[in-house]
C-alpha cells in the first residue's frame, strides 16, 4: 500500500467522523466474526479457547472477554451450542447411538455432552431421541412443536389457581 493512499485513506475517515478507536473497534470485530466462523466450521474438531486465541493472536483471557462483550457469550458456550445444535439433529435421523452423536460433534466426554445437552434443550438426549422418533411420519411444522426443547414450552400449571 503506497503512503499517498494510506494518507488519503486516514483523511477521508477522519471527514466522515470515523475516529482511531471506531477503526480499532472495526478490526476487532472482525477478528470476532473470524472466531464466530471458525467455530461454526470447526465445531466437531478439538477446539478449545486456547486454540482459538492462538488464531486470532490474542491471549486466551482477552479473546474470552472481547467475544463475551461482541456475542453475549463465552467462546466455550458458544462452541457447546453449536454442537448441541447439531447433535439434535443427528438424534432426530435416529440411525446414530447417543454415545456416537457425542463424538459425532466433537465432544470427548460423554457426561459432559449429556450435561450441557440437558442444560440447553430441557431433556437428556436419550429422552429427546425418542421424542423425535414417536413424532415420526408427522409433518414437520407440527413435529418442532412437539418436540421443542421443554424449557421453551409453557409450565404446566400447579393446584393454586388465580381467580
Amino acid at each position: 500500500m503506497s503512503p499517498t493512499f494510506t494518507l488519503r485513506h486516514a483523511r477521508s475517515w477522519q471527514n466522515q467522523g470515523v475516529t482511531s478507536d471506531d477503526d480499532a473497534r472495526l478490526r476487532e470485530l472482525v477478528v470476532m466474526r473470524k472466531v464466530r466462523d471458525r467455530i461454526d466450521r470447526e465445531y466437531a474438531t478439538p477446539l478449545d479457547v486456547e486454540a482459538l486465541a492462538r488464531g486470532a493472536h490474542m491471549s486466551a483471557g482477552h479473546l474470552s472477554r472481547r467475544f463475551k462483550e461482541t456475542y453475549g457469550e463465552s467462546p466455550y458456550s458458544y462452541l457447546m451450542t453449536r454442537r448441541i445444535e447439531r447433535a439434535m439433529a443427528l438424534l432426530r435421523r435416529g440411525d446414530l447411538s447417543v454415545t456416537e452423536v457425542c463424538f459425532e460433534v466433537g465432544c470427548s466426554s460423554l457426561g459432559t455432552f449429556s450435561t450441557r445437552f440437558t442444560e440447553l434443550v430441557g431433556v437428556p438426549p436419550r429422552v429427546y431421541r425418542e421424542r423425535a422418533a414417536d413424532v415420526d411420519g408427522i409433518p414437520t411444522f407440527q413435529a418442532k412443536h412437539v418436540i421443542r426443547p421443554i424449557r421453551n414450552q409453557e409450565a404446566p400449571r400447579t393446584g393454586a389457581h388465580l381467580t
